[in-house]
């Protein structure tokens, strides 16, 4: 059987998803990239990744989305995790106001400890997490005072979702994915084998409501 070794450029893009234990990060990520949800809740130790190939204006691009852990006692790993990062999605449930009151210690945590070049240009988004709660009626921060917080920090994007009826989360990581692509570590990937698709699923976009 012949193997040929093929040459794609690739790029991959490191994402950090940070918040309070809680607001649903992983399963955030895991509707994402798997399509499944849990009711089920396990804090996550640490930090795991996960990854996501998707095509952006037409460029192969490989999301690398990080999960950490969102107890205090972690936030000392922070600085190995962060580094190399090309954007961060910041998460709250929209549900707990605690949740949305700590992520200014979150986004000034991250750029600290990243140690970005230029901080005020790096690419945040934010995602306003368990919209589907109670119908709405259990919702403790409103859509404008998130949009406010995102204003005063340089516009960053703002989504609000559900990962249990997967609502607004393939379009917010789309978004995610544009603007780390701006912000982005090429790699030149060399794929060994008989020519054949990606074993990750590819996602096809091109916009987003950013």
């Amino acid at each position: 059987m012949d193997i040929s070794i093929s040459h794609r450029k690739r790029t991959l893009l490191k994402v950090i998803v940070l918040g309070d234990s809680g607001v649903g990060k992983t399963s955030l990520m895991n509707q994402y990239v798997y399509k499944k949800f849990t009711q089920q809740y396990k804090a996550t130790i640490g930090a795991d990744f996960v990854t996501k190939e998707l095509l952006v204006d037409d460029k192969l691009v490989t999301l690398q989305i990080w999960d950490t852990a969102g107890q205090e006692r972690f936030h000392s790993l922070g600085a190995a995790f962060y580094r190399g990062a090309d954007c961060c999605v910041l998460v709250y449930d929209v549900n707990i106001h605690k949740t949305f009151d700590t992520l200014s210690n979150w986004h000034a945590d991250f750029l600290k400890q990243a140690d970005t070049e230029n901080p005020d240009a790096f690419p945040f988004v934010l995602l306003g997490n368990k919209i589907d709660v109670d119908g709405g009626n259990s919702r403790r921060v409103t859509e404008k005072k998130a949009r406010d917080w995102c204003a005063s920090r340089g516009n960053i994007p703002y989504f609000e979702t559900s990962a249990k009826e997967s609502y607004n989360v393939d379009d917010a990581f789309l978004c995610v994915a544009k603007v780390a692509s701006e912000n982005e570590h090429e790699l030149d990937i060399y794929f060994r084998g008989i020519s054949e698709a990606p074993s990750e699923a590819v996602e096809q976009g091109s916009g987003c409501a950013c």
